[in-house]
């Protein structure tokens, strides 16, 4: 498979400038700047790039790649530190610069630059630099220039070395795609062969020759991730794939009757349904400290899936959900001695049950997890299900947990979720909920002064569930859904909507 290879410098851009590069088809993966050279060789890249970087060059400490990558014969790319790490390396002079540039700057090009083949001659770039080129390195010659920056962009054409002082994977960038596909295409003359397709191909025949003739277990919650995850398995696998499913007794109204209907009887993947609502219910009993919830779950989660899983015999491998993000934040630079984060969908099972990990859609964005599922024919209501926490309504109940108390929510929370979808805007929405306040106020109904429960609405939008805001409802909307609640929903007199963003509000209320 053709790739890209793009080596990180700890730029905040450098997952965006491997988006661009998959929003054309092509393959590309982020490895940590200092990774072994002979890694970068086995991958066999048609191109490199240098990501930019909080650094100077020139500093003690500064981040560097394998100078051998310049001898592979192939196109490399650097931007912004990048550009000024490859002038460094090759023999150029870089330093500090008088003026710095940041923001927008009107950049002047050479039409005879490959980079810049069939674009203006004059384009607005996004600078975010403070050092500059003051010498070329042998071979090089500068292929653009802004008011600030005589050299803004470097080429040594022989070579196929490329460098830009810009962000051209920003949005702020004027024909930044351009730019980039030139580079791809006309100068590593890549294919635009990588779609869903191809990758189930690949991603299927690579878990035949993981897994053999072993055994898998995944933890499926319903969710986007384990859902597609368990799909792409089955494909591949077959029984040798089990899917356990603990039913945790906290998630919403009909979901766990769903979840297997779903996958048992529609996909026919073996699966184990683990009724474990008592368990958890007993264990929760009298706890309101919201981090104290978290782990009595998490725990006997894992303590469930564990007991489920011996119950099997011999197994061999874990299958988990494991995003690309996740894989970058792993594996970015951070420096040589930073301790490397991991991530486990299914925390401690991979120690404790000593199986394989197995990580089928570890190189996908959250997206391309959804394309990945339409390509498998999943149905629309799990690809674009609304992200829904591990702990489930237990965060959303403030308070204890109790039968009665979920119960409660589950009813408010199935209209909020009812009338969203009925205006089309679940899948326009990033969550949208219903949480049960621990207060009671007076109301009247029925000429009867009342003592009950309030239901908090909250319906925001995120892109990465970082920062988020809140949604403006209409107030139509808000209206029907605050009717339905107090008049269907036994116990309750009064609804609010959540109008806090993220920061300085959590989404989640607990």
């Amino acid at each position: 498979m053709e790739k890209i290879l793009i080596l990180d410098f700890g730029s905040q851009y450098t997952q965006l400038v491997a988006r661009k590069i998959r929003e054309q088809k092509v393959y590309c993966e982020i490895f940590p700047c200092n990774v072994d050279f002979n890694k970068i060789k086995e991958n066999i890249p048609k191109g490199i790039i240098l990501s930019g970087g909080p650094s100077s060059v020139y500093e003690k400490n500064a981040p560097l790649c394998a100078k051998e990558i310049f001898d592979l014969n192939i196109p490399v790319l650097g931007i912004c530190y990048g550009m000024q790490l490859m002038a460094h390396l090759l023999g150029g002079k870089v330093a500090s610069s008088l003026k710095r540039e940041y923001g927008n700057a009107v950049l002047t090009h050479s039409r005879l630059a490959p980079l810049f083949a069939d674009l203006k001659k004059e384009i607005r770039v996004w600078m975010s630099h403070g050092d500059r080129i003051v010498t070329l390195p042998k071979g090089f010659d500068s292929a653009a220039k802004t008011n600030n920056s005589p050299i803004a962009v470097m080429e040594n054409q022989e070579r196929r070395f490329y460098g830009l002082q810009f962000h051209p994977e920003v949005a702020h960038t004027e024909q930044g795609t351009d730019i980039l596909k030139n580079f791809i295409f006309k100068i590593c003359h890549c294919a635009a062969t990588w779609d869903m397709g191809s990758f189930i191909d690949f991603s299927v025949q690579e878990i035949k020759n993981q897994v053999k003739g072993g055994k898998v277990i995944c933890a499926l919650s319903g969710g986007v991730d384990s859902s597609v995850v368990s799909v792409l398995l089955h494909k591949a696998i077959g029984d040798q794939l089990t899917c356990i499913f603990v039913d945790n007794g906290l998630l919403r109204k009909g979901e766990a009757e769903k979840v297997v209907a779903t996958f048992r009887d529609n996909f026919h993947i073996k699966l184990k349904h683990v009724a474990g609502s008592k368990q958890f219910l007993k264990l929760l009993k009298g706890v309101e400290d919201p981090e104290e919830k978290r782990k009595i779950i998490g725990k006997e989660f894992i303590h469930l899936f564990e007991q489920e899983a011996k119950k099997m015999g011999k197994v061999d491998f874990l299958a988990q959900g494991t995003l690309y993000p996740d894989v970058i934040e792993s594996i970015s630079f951070k420096g040589p001695s930073a301790t490397i984060k991991s991530h486990h969908n299914v925390g401690g099972l991979p120690e404790k049950m000593h199986l394989k990990l197995i990580e089928p859609v570890r190189e996908l964005f959250k997206d391309e997890v959804r394309l990945l599922g339409k390509e498998l024919e999943m149905p629309p209501s799990i690809l674009f299900r609304q992200p829904f926490p591990g702990p489930g309504l237990a965060i959303r109940i403030l308070g204890e947990v109790t039968s009665p108390r979920l119960e409660l929510l589950r009813e408010a929370d199935a209209i909020v979720l009812e009338e969203i979808k009925r205006e089309k805007l679940y899948e326009k929405i990033w969550q949208s909920f219903a949480v049960l306040l621990p207060i009671k106020t007076v109301g009247v109904m029925g000429d009867q002064r009342t003592y009950e429960n309030v239901i908090g609405i909250r319906a925001v939008n995120s892109n990465d569930g970082m920062t988020a805001d809140w949604v403006q409802l209409p107030y139509e909307l808000l209206g029907r859904i605050s009717n339905r609640i107090i008049n269907e929903v036994k116990g309750v007199n009064r609804v609010v909507y959540d109008i806090s963003s993220k920061p300085p509000s959590t989404i989640e209320w607990e």
